[in-house]
């Protein structure tokens, strides 16, 4: 009799990834901030917007304990569960343009956007 082993772990992504670009601004932002403890960035979907769900990124010193926790060279990433879902594989760039400077998500998830860029659904 032949036995076999499945591995049975399913593969955990990041809820969200950071561009080499994002973390560096990140990062400024935060030693510009000057806060008294560790701060992480702190990436949300809340409901709204035109297309159903927008997307909310602070500086947060809190951490929960069912929170995903990420780390791009040393910038600390927090997405609380049900956010989670919503991002998985995602990625945040900033460009800093003619066009103007900004935090951009790509998120494979959302299946449509509005023209303002921040809502999806």
């Amino acid at each position: 009799m032949t036995t076999t082993n499945v591995n049975l772990t399913a593969k955990v992504t990041e809820p969200i990834t950071l561009t080499d670009t994002a973390v560096v601004k990140v990062a400024e932002l935060i030693a510009a901030a000057g806060a008294d403890e560790p701060l992480a960035l702190r990436v949300a979907v809340k409901s709204g917007g035109c297309s159903g769900f927008n997307y909310d990124m602070y500086f947060d010193s809190e951490v929960a304990s069912d929170d995903v926790t990420s780390e791009f060279a040393g910038v600390k990433v927090v997405v609380d569960p049900a956010s989670a879902e919503l991002l998985n594989g995602s990625t945040l760039d900033f460009a800093d343009g003619l066009q103007g400077a900004g935090f951009h998500i790509t998120n494979p998830n959302a299946t449509r956007t509005c023209g303002c860029g921040n809502s999806f659904s």
